[in-house]
């Protein structure tokens, strides 16, 4: 286990600039959460459409208010069709871009997320894929048989290995829902490595300036069994994550990759 990393101290401005952008963030959620409230009643991908319009509402905010960049690196990495990302979670961050950058994602998500007014609809008819960790062997074939109707309808798979945001400088064991996912699907599975923590901190009020990198990584060889796959996965994921831990924390112009997420 890594040491924990503290976040620089931040300034009257950066409180102030996030301070702004939690209140845009705020009004966007409501905003858009009540005006496709109509989405609920069409076809999966309107209201897919519409999260995904919200995503790119509050990455456009978190540049807007906080001068905060996002690179993407290792793109071409990621296979067309069904596939299952199996991502870092640094930050809430971490939870919003892949509905930015992907055509038709479907997030592996907590229930209880579902229950929740407004957001938990827009999620469940978005197609995001509950898992309860309390419903046993059940459970684990729901989700599974979500897991594979999206794959098998070309859509993009994100699950957090990590089961919960994890502080920047720690190392937790990967559950295993990741490799169930692969196993049962059959689809590739993508690594990617990401150092958001260190501008959006775990359940943190402050958004430091600064750079976000997102590492695709390639996909891991087919025919890995479970025990290797989740030890590949969380040594590629851990390793490269360290590799960008150790870049400056500002790093090159990053225009074109925001504009990659935002379009």
């Amino acid at each position: 286990m890594r040491a924990r990393v503290t976040p620089p101290r931040a300034s009257p401005m950066v409180w102030l600039r996030s301070l702004l952008f939690n209140l845009l963030f705020l009004g966007i959620t409501v905003v858009v959460a009540v005006i496709t409230i109509p989405t609920l009643v069409m076809r999966r991908r309107a209201a897919l459409a519409m999260t995904q319009l919200w995503a790119r509402l509050v990455i456009w905010a978190l540049r807007f208010a906080c001068d905060v960049k996002v690179e993407l690196r290792g793109w071409d990495n990621l296979p067309a069709g069904g596939v299952v990302i199996a991502a870092k979670h640094q930050s809430a961050f971490d939870t919003i871009v892949w509905l930015s950058l992907l055509h038709e994602p479907a997030y592996v998500m907590k229930k209880e997320l579902l229950a929740i007014p407004l957001y938990g609809w827009h999620a469940r008819k978005a197609g995001m894929i509950p898992v309860d960790r309390e419903g046993g062997g059940p459970a684990l074939r729901s989700m599974l048989r979500a897991a594979t109707a999206a794959v098998a309808a070309g859509r993009q798979v994100v699950i957090f290995p990590e089961g919960t945001r994890t502080p920047v400088g720690l190392r937790v064991v990967y559950q295993p829902g990741v490799v169930a996912i692969a196993s049962g699907t059959g689809a590739p599975v993508v690594p990617v490595a990401t150092d958001s923590g260190r501008v959006w901190g775990r359940r943190a009020f402050v958004k430091h300036p600064g750079l976000i990198r997102i590492s695709v990584l390639p996909a891991l060889p087919p025919g890995l069994n479970r025990a290797r796959l989740l030890t590949a996965l969380q040594t590629q994921i851990e390793g490269e994550t360290d590799r960008l831990m150790a870049e400056p924390q500002m790093g090159p112009d990053s225009d074109e990759a925001v504009d990659k997420a935002v379009d």
